[in-house]
């Protein structure tokens, strides 16, 4: 007798997800839209008001409102938080189905996984600028960062996980895929550490 495969699903079309992951899927898809939407909302305030605050500047290097400002927080010709905005609602959408156990297709996950994979290249871009062109961190986008990075491995396991079969390279990936994420977050702080050194000594000392 074998075993019960799981929720009903076309193996031909359909994608079994893991409780864990559907969770996550919806839970980082909250998050990023959240940090999306209040950034969009502390944008909006800057506008109207030159001298408004943001909630999130916090001293000279962690302050969101320094990088609102710069030409890189709308890249595209708008604030960069609107283009979080549509893609974390896709992604909770994916996330109350997921978690419901409604089964989505192959090419939906792959259309997610290309659309996350973008994000964290974008997500990239931003660190780098963040860190060796502005010159300060915006706490929210951080967020976004994180949740980004990790919603892509998510993806890219619900999709990989019913081809692994015996290739090794792509298994050896898969069972590490939370330590190369954890060595990915730690090479982050670390570059912060650097790239900040002068100011976070005087904090020390």
């Amino acid at each position: 007798m074998s075993a019960d495969p799981g929720p009903e699903t076309d193996p031909e079309t359909d994608l079994w997800v893991p409780a864990r992951s559907a969770w996550w899927v919806l839970i980082a898809g909250a998050i990023g839209l959240l940090s999306s939407i209040t950034l969009t909302v502390e944008k909006i305030e800057l506008l109207r008001n030159p001298s408004y605050v943001p909630s999130c500047n916090i001293n000279p290097i962690v302050s969101c409102g320094s990088v609102m400002v710069t030409p890189q927080a709308s890249l595209f010709g708008f604030p960069n938080p609107l283009l979080g905005i549509a893609g974390f609602t896709v992604v909770v959408v994916t996330g109350v189905l997921t978690v419901t156990k409604v089964p989505l297709p192959r090419w939906y996950w792959i259309g997610l996984a290309v659309g996350v994979l973008l994000g964290t290249v974008f997500v990239h871009w931003l660190i780098y600028q963040s860190l060796y062109r502005i010159g300060a961190l915006c706490p929210y986008c951080m967020v976004v960062w994180a949740v980004t990075i990790t919603l892509l491995v998510v993806v890219l396991s619900v999709l990989v996980r019913p081809v692994i079969g015996d290739r090794t390279a792509v298994r050896l990936l898969f069972l590490w895929r939370w330590s190369l994420v954890t060595f990915w977050f730690a090479a982050v702080f670390l570059l912060i550490m650097a790239r900040f050194w002068n100011y976070w000594s005087t904090l020390l000392s």
